[in-house]
């Protein structure tokens, strides 16, 4: 009975997964000596389909797939476009210049030196 229940039904309700209904994939941020180091976990994509931008002290990770296109008929797809995106406000002033970025294993590594910090400056009043 329960099969054939989910037959009937299951077009309309598919389980999906945690990550399928919020749209987000676990992310650390800590901070080592002075570098800021963010792990964001980014499965299934990508070097040439992930891009990442630092603007205003904000970090923007945005991974997208596009659907491969094939021939023939289909008997299951579940591999579908996906696109997810991250931004965080970064807790220190990091030197945009010296961002170093490396995917490795699903995951994206960066390592974001953060810049020193500026003395006050006294101004003589005259």
């Amino acid at each position: 009975m329960e099969r054939m229940f989910d037959r009937f039904f299951g077009p309309l309700w598919p389980e999906k997964t945690e990550e399928e209904l919020t749209g987000v994939y676990p992310v650390d941020v800590r901070e080592e000596e002075g570098t800021l180091i963010v792990d964001a976990e980014v499965p299934g994509f990508k070097r040439d389909e992930i891009e990442v931008s630092i603007e205003n002290g904000m970090l923007h990770i945005v991974a997208e797939r596009k659907p491969e296109e094939h021939k023939g008929t289909r008997h299951l797809t579940e591999r579908r476009y996906t696109r997810v995106e991250r931004a965080f406000t970064l807790p220190a002033e990091v030197d945009e210049s010296k961002v170093q970025a490396k995917l490795d294993n699903g995951v994206l590594h960066l390592e974001m030196p953060e810049v020193e910090e500026k003395k006050a400056r006294r101004i003589e009043v005259k």
